[in-house]
């Protein structure tokens, strides 16, 4: 199940460094650049099934005492559950995060009635200076792409070099 709260994407790369590898010297396009940075982060984050800046979510789970998988990756920390009536008291949950950075959680009693919201955190970088190096220049690589085709219907499609700069972060799904 997907987080039903989504925040959008932080860019993991400055405006600046998009300009100079379009080799722009004005700010004329700016905010042109801007919209296309988060453009080229949301994809990379869908390339890859990972938030690449940590922010944080809450997700609806159903409640019951089977493990339930969190829709969002790379889980850094799970932060508290609850349901209609309030928090869930800590011994009554328990929570675990793989080494693949997947987020697990089940409940300890069957007594949460309805939905359990988890909140948590979310990302592979505290910063945009912590986003791997390949992914952010293929988020730079991307956003150039976006703008030197923004007349181009077809410019989403994603350049092979972007994508052999993404795979090697792509989360394998099963």
């Amino acid at each position: 199940m997907l987080a039903e709260v989504l925040p959008p994407p932080v860019a993991p790369v400055a405006v600046d460094e998009v300009k100079a590898f379009l080799r722009l010297e004005t700010a004329a396009e700016d905010a042109v650049i801007a919209g296309f940075v988060r453009a080229a982060s949301g994809l990379a984050e869908a390339f890859t099934g990972q938030w690449l800046i940590a922010r944080d979510f809450t997700e609806a789970l159903a409640s019951g005492p089977a493990w339930h998988r969190l829709g969002v990756a790379p889980v850094v920390a799970i932060t508290g559950a609850r349901d209609a009536a309030g928090p869930l008291p800590g011994g009554s949950y328990e929570t675990d995060i793989d080494r693949h950075g997947a987020g697990w959680v089940r409940l300890r009693r069957g007594d949460a009635a309805g939905r359990v919201t988890v909140s948590g955190r979310a990302g592979l970088a505290a910063d945009w200076n912590g986003v791997p190096e390949a992914v952010r220049l293929g988020v730079i690589r991307m956003a150039a792409h976006l703008f030197a085709h923004r007349d181009d219907p077809q410019a989403s499609a994603l350049p092979g070099a972007v994508s052999a700069l993404w795979r090697p972060w792509r989360g394998v799904g099963v």
